[in-house]
């Protein structure tokens, strides 16, 4: 699968994650690109990752957990890898079409492009606000040069060639991609956006879970823009903005007695944690507030059609599991 010099590496971060890592790593196996590796670091896991890990075509690194953050785990992967384009994905993602990984790299052939991140889904395990928060932060369409440096690393790629003249701020809490990306941007270069790259991206956390999640990305964005804040007053509006929205969608999917509950505890969870996280300071600005807390629009964006080539590019994980256990 790998020749003496990858065009593409992925790396993987993970800790205790033997529920998901199987099916990234399976995935990455089906993918139509031939040159790739895998890097997994690891940061103490105390389940199977490990032993489910060791069953696939992956190099394994190893950072012990009182000196982990992300950057630092990302950059020991990144110095470990060897491809040209460095591919960043989480251990609880997995890609639905074998074309993944190309989508998300071909961009590159724009000089200009930085970094790349693909398109984000829930799926069945998924809270249904979250599930409405993917799809505002990551519409269906293809790939596209954006504005500003918003990016997720769950499922992103950059150049290699880059990230060795700017590695990954160790310091964070986390938005470790949103550093690197607006260093890029400022330098000049930019960020791409590739609906056409998507991965299911499964989060199961209990609710302090999340909001620990977004307390600590609030203060690395506070770290990363230091003129930014978020305010009880935008707690509060961001709150009900959202549950309204929210509630709104359901109510049109006939699902609004399953998931109301659901609802309100995650947004009161992220905007908690936001809150808490952006302690003091001066207030956000209208387009950082809008990219992060603002619910998506009413209207439903069109999805993209899926042609008979899409179809059979997708990824049946199903029987790729039956195959495994025979």
């Amino acid at each position: 699968m790998v020749s003496a010099a990858p065009k593409v590496s992925v790396i993987v971060r993970c800790c205790n994650e033997e529920q998901h890592i199987g099916r990234l790593l399976s995935g990455i196996l089906e993918q139509t690109l031939d040159e790739v590796e895998v890097v997994v670091v690891d940061s103490g896991s105390t389940d199977a990752t490990l032993a489910i890990a060791s069953r696939y075509p992956v190099r394994i690194e190893h950072i012990a957990r009182e000196d982990f953050s992300f950057g630092r785990s990302l950059n020991l992967g990144c110095r470990a890898a060897r491809g040209e384009f460095l591919v960043l994905a989480s251990a609880h993602v997995y890609p639905l079409y074998r074309d993944w990984l190309e989508k998300l790299v071909a961009p590159f052939a724009d000089p200009s492009v930085a970094l790349v991140y693909g398109q984000q889904r829930g799926d069945d395990r998924s809270k249904y606000a979250e599930q409405q928060l993917f799809e505002k932060l990551y519409p269906d369409g293809p790939a596209r040069l954006t504005d500003g440096y918003f990016c997720n690393n769950a499922n992103a790629a950059v150049r290699r060639a880059l990230w060795m003249e700017l590695p990954y701020d160790e310091s964070l809490t986390g938005l470790e991609d949103l550093a690197w990306a607006k260093a890029m941007v400022g330098r000049g270069h930019r960020v791409c956006y590739q609906g056409e790259a998507s991965v299911v991206h499964v989060h199961q956390e209990r609710w302090r879970q999340v909001m620990n999640r977004y307390r600590r990305e609030a203060i690395a964005l506070k770290r990363i823009a230091p003129e930014e804040d978020f305010a009880f007053g935008d707690f509060l509006s961001c709150l009900a903005r959202n549950v309204w929205s929210d509630l709104r969608h359901a109510h049109r999917e006939a699902r609004l007695g399953e998931v109301w509950r659901e609802v309100f505890l995650f947004r009161l969870m992220q905007f908690w944690g936001t809150w808490r996280g952006f302690a003091d300071g001066a207030a956000v600005s209208d387009t950082l507030k809008h990219t992060f807390y603002y619910p998506k629009g009413w209207d439903h964006e069109p999805h993209i059609h899926h042609d008979e080539r899409r179809a059979r590019l997708r990824i049946p994980y199903a029987a790729l599991a039956d195959d495994d256990e025979t």
